[in-house]
C-alpha cells in the first residue's frame, strides 16, 4: 500500500508520518530528507526542482514492488505531484490512501512554523511568511483530511487507521 501525506510546512505531517510508519511497519519516504540530500551532493543551496520528488517516485516504486507499505511525507502542493503519485501506486500494482494534513487554528500553525527545528543536517524549514505564500492547490477528494489543532498525534494515527481499515480502495475509479 501507498500512503501519501500532503499538506503545508508545520501542520504536522512528519510527525504523523513516522508515529504511523512505526505503527505499520512501513518505509517512511520523506521529502525533506531527499531534497536536502540533493542540495549537499550538489554543493548548492537552492531549490531543487522536482528533483525530490522524482526520487522518491522511484524509492517509491521498488520498495512497493518489494512489497512493503510506503508512506510519502511530502508538501504535496500540486495536481501534478499528486497525479505522479497515483501513477507510482498503479505501475506497482498497489492500494493508495491520500491523508491531507492541516492545522485549522492559525495561531498554532504558526507557533509551530515559527519555533520548529529541522532534524535534518543543514536543512533549513521555512518560515511562517513562506509557508502562507507557498502555491497550494486543493485537493479533489483526498480519502482522509486530518485536522491536528489541539489534537495529540495518536488520535490523529488513529483517525488514519480507521480509514485505512474501512475503505478496501482508494475512491478513484476503482485503481488500485
Amino acid at each position: 500500500m501507498l500512503i501519501v501525506f500532503g499538506g503545508l510546512p508545520g501542520t504536522g505531517k512528519t510527525t504523523i508520518a513516522r508515529a504511523l510508519a512505526r505503527r505499520l511497519g512501513a518505509f517512511h519516504l520523506r521529502i525533506d530528507t531527499i531534497e536536502q540530500a540533493i542540495r549537499m551532493a550538489s554543493g548548492a543551496d537552492a531549490a531543487v526542482g522536482s528533483q525530490g520528488y522524482v526520487v522518491a517516485y522511484a524509492l517509491a516504486g521498488d520498495n512497493l514492488r518489494l512489497g512493503a507499505t510506503v508512506i510519502a511525507d511530502c508538501v504535496n502542493p500540486v495536481r501534478i505531484t499528486r497525479e505522479a503519485w497515483r501513477a507510482t501506486a498503479s505501475q506497482a500494482g498497489v492500494r493508495l490512501v491520500e491523508v491531507e494534513v492541516a492545522c485549522s487554528d492559525l495561531v498554532e500553525h504558526r507557533r509551530r512554523v515559527e519555533t520548529r527545528r529541522s532534524d535534518i543536517d543543514g536543512h533549513r524549514p521555512p518560515s511562517w511568511a513562506a509557508v502562507m505564500g507557498r502555491n497550494y492547490e486543493p485537493w479533489d477528494g483526498p480519502d482522509a483530511v486530518v485536522d491536528t489543532a489541539g489534537r495529540e498525534v495518536d488520535a490523529c494515527v488513529a483517525e488514519i487507521l480507521a480509514v485505512l481499515s474501512i475503505r478496501p480502495l482508494h475512491g478513484n475509479g476503482g485503481r488500485p
